[in-house]
């Protein structure tokens, strides 16, 4: 039986040992491919390159690095860089956490949200922690999701943000949770300076506060208690609930 063809990147960037630790064991299975971003491209959301070239390096036999976004370096594997259409997308494994509202800004989801788009089964798989990170049991928990999705599939349009607790071992993850999307809030902070010319220049922090909103059922309630986090995203961002509300406000508009 000819082995599935697996395509990783990440947003963390071609030397990511997360990405890595998923190659090292995925590329023994199946037949896998890296394509992934030249440098970090942390918070790029689904940003894509329409005004410049983008370009391709060849770092070894089936692992390439982009100077662009993760969507980029998806959409470029699956229309240019492979000969056959990849089985699965696993974009990951990030450093750090993407819960709650991290996943409009998250490139590591994005690289997913692209890979839905294109008809391919697709997973975004982080794992929580800011500094130290033990990555054998968050390989150990996507091996067994993506050969669950290889042998089932997933449902049209909606692909999987799986979040990992940072554990030394897998005996310590307490099971798996199917979650809906929890809320964050973070710190809005602008650092204001001085280039050597003399102008201003802004930059923008990404630094979380505490204020997490575990929500029942939330990805950051499942996580907090130990558990791995499985939320279902689809990529129909419609708000069904409110059209009918909208259709009686705006019914005389024209």
């Amino acid at each position: 039986m000819e082995k599935k063809v697996v395509l990783l990147t990440n947003d963390d960037g071609i030397n990511s040992p997360g990405l890595h630790a998923l190659y090292e064991v995925f590329s023994k299975k199946w037949k896998a491919y890296i394509v992934a971003p030249e440098w970090e491209r942390s918070a790029s959301s689904h940003a894509v390159t329409l005004h410049r070239p983008l370009r391709v390096r060849k770092v070894k036999n089936m692992v390439y690095s982009v100077d662009g976004t993760p969507s980029d370096c998806v959409h470029l594997a699956v229309n240019g860089l492979l000969r056959k259409k990849p089985d699965i997308i696993i974009s990951g494994i990030n450093l750090g956490e993407n819960l709650g509202d991290d996943i409009t800004y998250s490139g590591t989801v994005s690289a997913a949200f692209e890979g839905t788009l294109l008809g391919i089964p697709s997973i975004a798989i982080s794992i929580e922690g800011r500094k130290s990170f033990c990555f054998e049991p968050a390989v150990i928990v996507a091996d067994k999701i993506v050969s669950v999705v290889l042998k089932n599939g997933l449902p049209q349009d909606t692909f999987l943000n799986v979040n990992v607790p940072n554990v030394s071992d897998i005996s310590k993850i307490r099971g798996v949770k199917i979650t809906r999307k929890g809320r964050r809030v973070y710190k809005e902070q602008v650092v204001k300076r001085k280039d050597p010319r003399g102008k201003w220049y802004y930059w923008i922090g990404g630094n979380n506060t505490n204020n997490q909103i575990p929500l029942k059922g939330s990805d950051i309630e499942a996580v907090m208690e130990g558990y791995v986090s499985i939320t279902p995203v689809n990529v129909d961002l419609t708000n069904y609930n409110v059209m009918e509300v909208l259709k009686k406000l705006f019914n005389d508009l024209w």
